[in-house]
């Protein structure tokens, strides 16, 4: 019996995606009849008062039957964020050292291209309002 509850947690394939704080684990495993399934967890670091830290961890388990519903609406949900808000991560800006990659040009740039004409003839200094932090 020992055998075959060290089978069912017993890794099959495995994927890590780590991003930020947050690390994602995708992993087949087989349960007691030999099929398979996937767990996907989330793990996020905590760091404490005292400097030591923590990991909460969040666990999915999938199974094959809903495998094309769940993509097909995990497709779905993804296409819809990606059309109402982009590809940026709105969160980042907020962060103290966020830097778009137009704030501040690339070593090798010089920053003509900002002050050529746009196509209306118009000069870049022109199309942008002066605005006085006092009326904010």
């Amino acid at each position: 019996m020992y055998n075959n509850e060290m089978m069912e947690k017993e890794e099959i394939y495995s994927k890590v995606l780590r991003a930020g704080r947050r690390t994602y684990f995708f992993d087949v495993r087989a349960t007691k009849a030999g099929d398979y399934y996937l767990t996907i967890t989330e793990s996020k670091k905590f760091t404490n008062d005292d400097g030591s830290f923590h990991y909460k961890k969040h666990k999915i388990y999938l199974y094959k039957e809903d495998f094309n519903e769940f993509n097909t609406i995990l497709k779905e949900m993804t296409d819809y964020v990606i059309t109402e808000k982009g590809n940026e991560v709105i969160s980042d800006r907020h962060q103290k050292d966020f830097k778009k990659e137009y704030d501040t040009p690339a070593p090798n740039e010089t920053t003509s291209e900002t002050t050529e004409p746009a196509q209306d003839g118009t000069p870049a200094e022109s199309r942008f309002t002066d605005i006085d932090f006092d009326d904010i």
